[in-house]
């Protein structure tokens, strides 16, 4: 089968993805076997290829974020024919979706929303679960009409399912942050009640909504650059819940407000194998809310072709912190 893949590690300027021939996937009893048909890019993507070497068990394919058709069930499997259009995020130990055809643990994956295509679809795994996972299934918070929560990054493709998901499934204000105009626009049409500037202080950008601080701080960028602000505008017993990957991210300070921190890793499941099946209930809600028109897909840019230079551009594209909402490579 066709696949996009790489040996060694490497940074943005000395890419080195190729097209290579593999041997098609070999089928687990809980597996899935998916012809591919779009792969959604994310910072994950370029993180893997900027430190992990190929090897026996991922084989250099990178990509967990996809949609495609069931072409073959493994014994165990329950709930899935061939033929299903499915979605899902699959295991960073096990081969990505730059590929026509994918293994994927059938508990990770759900039936599509039917109001969507393929690339519309592939732009919403990842990041829906990953704030699901953080918003949604969390017991830190407990949402009122009172709560004020703040997304920092809501333009992202993470962000932007925040704003969604929060507006839909909580009683909460939610607060985006985003520094362009265009960014700032896409936060407003998610539904964001409040927009703030995070090239700015964002204490003083509270206070121009008349706000001193937040119940929820939910960063998904760039922690290590608002690490002190946290303290400042997190409300006693509030929390904050990261995304992103800091150096080192010291937690006394946050005890004076006894605020909770804790971080969100959507991959965590399928490493672990700890109720994986979580993630596939949490997309089928997901493709639920979509097919009503509550919430709608990120996508906002698409690549045509399964080859390398979609990949080049894309994980440039991400590495510039510039990206608006998803993309994705349609094969």
């Amino acid at each position: 089968m066709k696949t996009i893949t790489y040996d060694k590690a490497h940074s943005i300027d000395q890419f080195s993805l190729q097209i290579r021939d593999l041997p098609m996937p070999e089928l687990g009893a809980l597996d899935l076997l998916i012809q591919v048909k779009s792969a959604g890019f994310n910072p994950v993507d370029y993180k893997i290829r900027s430190f992990r070497d190929a090897d026996s068990k991922n084989l250099g394919v990178l990509g967990w974020d996809a949609s495609g058709v069931v072409e073959k069930i493994g014994d165990h499997v329950t709930g899935f024919k061939v033929g299903d259009a499915v979605f899902y995020a699959g295991d960073l130990n096990r081969p990505g979706a730059y590929a026509e055809y994918q293994a994927v643990d059938s508990r990770l994956v759900s039936v599509m929303p039917r109001s969507l295509d393929y690339a519309q679809a592939a732009a919403i795994p990842l990041t829906a679960i990953t704030a699901y996972e953080a918003l949604i299934l969390q017991r830190t918070t407990q949402y009122t009409a009172a709560t004020k929560v703040l997304v920092i990054g809501g333009a992202g493709g993470v962000g932007s399912m925040a704003i969604q998901l929060l507006k839909q499934l909580t009683p909460a204000t939610v607060i985006a942050s985003a520094s362009r105009r265009e960014s700032a626009e896409w936060c407003k049409s998610l539904g964001a009640d409040h927009l703030l500037d995070h090239s700015n202080d964002l204490q003083e950008e509270l206070r121009k909504i008349g706000l001193e601080d937040v119940d929820f701080v939910f960063c998904t960028t760039q922690s290590d650059q608002y690490y002190d602000v946290f303290q400042k505008i997190i409300r006693p017993f509030g929390h904050l819940c990261l995304i992103d990957d800091p150096d080192t991210f010291e937690l006394s300070p946050f005890k004076l407000k006894s605020i909770s921190v804790n971080f969100e890793f959507m991959f965590t499941r399928s490493m672990f194998d700890h109720e994986p099946e979580v993630q596939g209930r949490a997309l089928t809600h997901v493709a639920q809310l979509i097919d009503e028109k509550k919430i709608r897909t990120t996508l906002n840019r698409k690549f045509k072709g399964l080859i390398p230079n979609n990949v080049l551009e894309a994980h440039s594209l991400l590495e510039s912190g510039k990206s608006i909402g998803k993309m994705v490579m349609e094969f």
